[in-house]
């Protein structure tokens, strides 16, 4: 079975109960004072799209979350990471 190509997204975000500076500062200063008081919270992240050739989608996710893990894309003491097949 020859492999198939797959999207795979990573988005990468400071977990709940962290601080996020970026994002407060997003929400504070462009959204409220643009007008938009109906927006109550917002949170910054990274976001990564990759390419993968793979025999499953299951193995695409499983090789990007071996990679993000093995090669410290995140520091899972302040981040969450999720992975996921764009379809």
């Amino acid at each position: 079975m020859s492999p198939s190509s797959f999207a795979v997204e990573v988005v990468v975000e400071n977990k709940p109960l962290a601080r996020d500076p970026e994002g407060e500062t997003i929400h504070h200063n462009l959204i409220l004072k643009g007008g938009y008081s109906q927006v109550t919270n917002v949170r910054a992240g990274k976001l990564l799209r990759m390419n993968v050739e793979a025999s499953s989608p299951e193995d695409a996710k499983q090789l990007v979350r071996k990679l993000c893990d093995d090669l410290r894309i995140y520091n899972p003491a302040a981040h969450v990471c999720q992975v996921r097949i764009l379809t």
